[in-house]
């Protein structure tokens, strides 16, 4: 008889209690209505929410730094940290008062210093923050609770640009944290959030903890997404790290953890059939799968050759090994952007709608004078997204005729690595895959992903002046019209230079247990209101 990994995996799961034994997962208490277990989607092997974009780190930022605005479930931005804001008649000068009372974990006050240092830090790396840059002609702090910001031309998107949900995000730290160069990691983490980050407890691979800060203060609204009253119910929160599946299924079962925030599309019947577990939707708004190139080492700073690839994929292959055969959680979508939002578009992306072209691909890459250079492809082993489609794109890329460097590694050492411009063979990457949340794509806020600005771009570095064109049109459009036009125009000048190449739409489970309450759907995990019985 021959057992089939997911075979393997259901059967694990199922054991429960006795599985955990099996597996090698480690033992925990329970009970405690004061303590949350929680097990994230990878390993929090970094913590530092601007040096990278992981998604990860962002989520276990929000708990530990707080924001100047944050974006609420209608994607607008409310006042966070800001009490009042106040812009001149031209637009050039914005003028933010702090709420008073705000204090960091190490007991100092939040002050405008802090801010403008931290904002400066976020400006460097962020997509909006470096637009903002430059047209920056004077950011200060005016006295301890103020601090203006003087630009040279107007910026309507202030707002979104300091709220946003997208990495990295604008959290204030310490003047002292923030003045760390932000291409290097900062190695203290005090923030003004509602948890501290117990830093002697941290073991990456294992465990990050955080406890209550006494002195948070929140707001008088309802927490809603990053916005509102960030209360929490907890004295201390555990991210326990899982990567096997079948080990994270058999813990939720038996009641050792609380929430899982990525289940296994294949483990998600057996977790239905417990009647003690709760399986929702984690965000309604999705994801897009994402395949990542180096515009700048060859093979792929041949556009031919990444039109080649673009051609031969099957956007249903990699959505399958995602989510599996559940047609329901998953569409083609031949977008940088977040379907059945407003400005979402199709246009120029007739090459994926086509589906797979393997024989007009092979022939492109002929005429490319591609020469048989290695693909150095990085795949995190322990993300079931990225596993499923870089065995995915292992095949393609061979089936293609194209020389295959297969880097089964983590997630963590992706993250570590893409930012290496050197190349493909000297420790840099040619490809990787990764997704960007439907939050994230359904505006130009936080979609780091399509932008095509060269040095200043995400990794992969792709330089595409059109592109940049019409982002700038996005940020200077006063209509819903033009802006639908400027998505257009970036679309189609996307996907022709292929700045990446989008995988598919798909949605993504997160499973708790019933005496839990107060959890909902959205592009992060919200801890705030969540209670346990």
């Amino acid at each position: 008889m021959k057992l089939n990994r997911r075979d393997l995996l259901k059967g694990a799961a199922g054991l429960g209690v006795a599985a955990t034994g099996v597996v090698g997962a480690p033992a925990f208490s329970q009970g405690s209505t004061k303590v949350l277990k929680f097990v994230p989607q990878a390993n929090l092997a970094n913590f530092d929410p601007i040096w990278g974009t992981q998604y990860v780190v962002r989520n276990a930022s929000q708990l530990v730094w707080d924001t100047l605005y944050g974006i609420d479930n209608k994607l607008q931005p409310k006042r966070q940290m800001v009490e009042s804001e106040e812009m001149s008649a031209d637009g050039l000068t914005w003028t933010f008062k702090l709420r008073p009372g705000l204090k960091f974990h190490d007991g100092s006050p939040v002050r405008a210093v802090d801010c403008v240092a931290s904002i400066t830090r976020w400006s460097a790396r962020d997509p909006m923050g470096l637009m903002l840059k430059a047209i920056q002609k004077e950011l200060v702090a005016v006295n301890d609770t103020t601090f203006k910001w003087v630009l040279s031309k107007p910026y309507p998107k202030m707002l979104f640009a300091l709220g946003k949900v997208g990495t990295p995000i604008c959290f204030i730290m310490p003047e002292r944290i923030a003045k760390t160069d932000p291409f290097k990691q900062i190695e203290e983490y005090i923030g003004s959030g509602p948890m501290r980050f117990a830093r002697n407890e941290w073991k990456p691979g294992a465990l990050a903890v955080f406890e209550r800060f006494a002195d948070y203060k929140p707001r008088s609204e309802p927490a809603n997404w990053m916005s509102g009253g960030k209360i929490i119910h907890f004295d201390r929160i555990e991210w326990i790290i899982m990567p096997d599946p079948a080990t994270a299924s058999a813990a939720l079962q038996s009641g050792e953890i609380d929430w899982w925030e990525t289940p296994l599309p294949d483990l998600i019947p057996l977790l239905r059939r417990n009647r003690n577990i709760e399986v929702d939707i984690a965000d309604p708004l999705g994801n897009i799968g994402s395949f990542r190139l180096n515009h700048i080492h060859p093979p792929f700073d041949n556009v031919k050759v990444r039109r080649a690839v673009q051609m031969a994929i099957s956007q249903e292959d990699y959505m399958r090994a995602i989510v599996g055969s559940d047609t329901k959680l998953w569409k083609k979508s031949a977008s940088f952007f977040t379907p059945d939002t407003p400005l979402y578009t199709e246009a120029g992306g007739e090459v994926l709608k086509k589906g797979p072209q393997m024989e007009a691909a092979k022939k492109l890459l002929a005429e490319s004078g591609y020469k048989g250079q290695p693909v150095t492809c990085l795949v995190a082993q322990d993300q079931a997204i990225t596993k499923g489609m870089g065995e995915i794109t292992a095949d393609v890329l061979k089936r293609l005729g194209m020389n295959v460097d297969f880097v089964a590694t983590d997630w963590g050492t992706v993250g570590q690595r893409r930012a290496s411009k050197n190349e493909p063979g000297k420790g840099g990457w040619g490809m990787f895959h990764t997704w960007h949340a439907g939050a994230d794509a359904a505006t130009l806020a936080g979609n780091v992903g399509v932008r095509a600005n060269g040095d200043k771009a995400w990794f992969g570095w792709p330089n595409v002046p059109a592109v940049e064109k019409g982002v700038d049109a996005w940020f200077d459009a006063s209509t819903l019209e033009a802006e639908k036009k400027s998505f257009e125009d970036i679309n189609k000048a996307a996907m022709e230079e292929v700045v990446y190449i989008p995988t598919g739409f798909f949605y993504s489970y997160q499973a708790w247990r019933k005496n839990l309450s107060g959890i909902t759907s959205g592009p992060l995990p919200w801890f705030t209101g969540v209670k346990k019985a």
